[in-house]
């Protein structure tokens, strides 16, 4: 089964494969109105943790600190959340997207993988393929309410549009399992092909596509029979080599279905094929890098597929973009100021939510003392701002997100930061915030030891002085 390991050696710049089994994690998107979504990316160089990808820019905008290890991550309906499974400590991390940092931490089954949210937000589906199990979470009080057993090694979870039914790919059995949503029971088991990993539902729900990576195929479920409807073959990429299906996303209309696709054979060129819904039959490969693309989703509007390309992309590791209008590959994401080692596994295309001006907030440390005084100032602002400005009142600006000025002029000074998204701008300001003095007089002190005693007398002075 290839599965996902958050092995550390990731962030050696290394690719393992073992068994022919493709180290993976996961990448995912929630969608802003009035801005272009935000893709979620997990990050397995240093620092560890995740990156928030502006995909207007491709321009890293922000971080989730933290030792987050995936494979999965699902953003809910309203965008206000981001689950993210960690394989290697059984949990999975809520992250609140207002702050862009870990709420809580959800115990779950062993070696959580895939991850989805209901249409409604309320349940959060987890495929523990170390536990053979589905934990389905409530999302209100972020508890485990209950475990459904699947088959051996599930990896990939999908919900339909209606939220009734939940797919599981087990990749150590070669089926689907379908979960009845209202009973949480498995009501059927389909067959499929060798070691099933990615899974999506496409929009009207009467379609299930299942990546077969030992199978290079690609299975199509017709829901109301839950019987495969068709099988495509994903052939050889135009290098000759076969092409392994990792990760499936669906256009919003339902009409193309993309295939994430990695070689037989490492070091040579990765294609991505597009898969015509209506005929189920390949009508090209996108050339996206080589090594392995491990991750794909689409943004809301279908103008554009994202790519996780676990090899070199025109940037290094990274993620690919491509016109959905051409089947081009139109640039990468630029990963900034954190070197982007991505990993991605599951179909995970958020809402639309409405964007909301940062809450603009900060702090400093220290506040007072003598000058010269150097002082660190740290953004705490909400809602994703994308640029700040600085007033530090004494004369002096900084566009910096977290800059570090010193004060040489004495007495109170006041500090303004502004913060700034597509949404709008909000302004906090500090009053007589930071308050710098004069260096202190010394104090002139000293003692000596001994005092007293005959000659010659060795005495050891010391100061004691106060003040600078």
């Amino acid at each position: 089964m290839k599965k996902i390991e958050s092995d550390k050696t990731f962030r050696n710049h290394l690719l393992i494969k073992a068994l022919g089994i493709t180290v993976l994690t996961f990448l995912t998107l929630v969608s802003i109105t009035g801005a272009a979504p935000f893709a979620y990316v997990i990050n397995q160089d240093l620092p560890s943790g995740i990156n928030v990808i502006d995909t207007a820019t491709n321009k890293v905008v922000s971080y989730v600190d933290g030792d987050a290890s995936g494979p999965g991550v699902a953003v809910n309906p309203a965008g206000t959340k981001v689950y993210v499974t960690n394989s290697d400590k059984n949990t999975v991390s809520v992250i609140d997207t207002a702050t862009n940092k870990v709420a809580v931490t959800v115990k779950v089954g062993n070696g959580p993988y895939g991850v989805a949210v209901s249409p409604e937000g309320k349940k959060v589906y987890v495929a523990n393929s170390g536990s053979n199990t589905v934990s389905v979470i409530d999302a209100a009080t972020n508890k485990v309410t209950t475990t459904v057993k699947v088959g051996n090694g599930p990896c990939g979870v999908a919900v339909n549009p209606a939220g009734t039914k939940i797919y599981v790919t087990n990749s150590d059995k070669n089926t689907v399992s379908v979960i009845d949503a209202a009973t949480n029971k498995a009501t059927a088991t389909v067959n499929v092909g060798n070691n099933p990993y990615g899974i999506a539902v496409n929009p009207k729900g009467t379609r299930i596509y299942v990546a077969n990576s030992g199978s290079n195929t690609i299975s199509v479920i017709d829901t109301t029979k839950n019987k495969v409807a068709a099988t495509v073959k994903l052939g050889n990429g135009p290098d000759g080599f076969a092409l392994s299906p990792n990760e499936i996303a669906i256009t919003p209309d339902g009409k193309k279905v993309y295939v994430a696709c990695s070689v037989s054979s490492m070091g040579y060129y990765n294609f991505v094929p597009v898969i015509d819904a209506s005929t189920n039959k390949v009508i090209t490969n996108i050339d996206d890098g080589f090594y392995d693309n491990v991750g794909i989703a689409i943004t809301p509007d279908g103008k554009k597929v994202y790519v996780i390309n676990r090899g070199y992309t025109g940037a290094g590791y990274g993620v690919s973009v491509i016109n959905t209008a051409t089947n081009k590959v139109t640039g990468d994401v630029d990963s900034g100021e954190y070197f982007l080692i991505p990993i991605a596994f599951g179909q995970f295309i958020g809402p639309s939510v409405k964007s909301v001006k940062p809450v603009a907030s900060f702090t400093a440390s220290p506040t007072s003392g003598s000058k010269p005084l150097v002082v660190t100032f740290t953004d705490k602002s909400t809602n994703n701002p994308t640029s700040w400005k600085w007033t530090f009142g004494d004369g002096t600006t900084s566009t910096t997100h977290n800059p570090i000025h010193t004060y040489t002029k004495t007495g109170s000074h006041t500090v303004t930061l502004t913060a700034t998204n597509s949404a709008g701008s909000n302004t906090i300001t500090k009053t007589n915030y930071i308050k710098v003095t004069n260096p202190a007089k010394p104090v002139a002190a000293f003692s000596a030891s001994p005092t007293s005693g005959t000659k010659p007398l060795k005495v050891q002075f010391t100061d004691k002085s106060t003040g600078s």
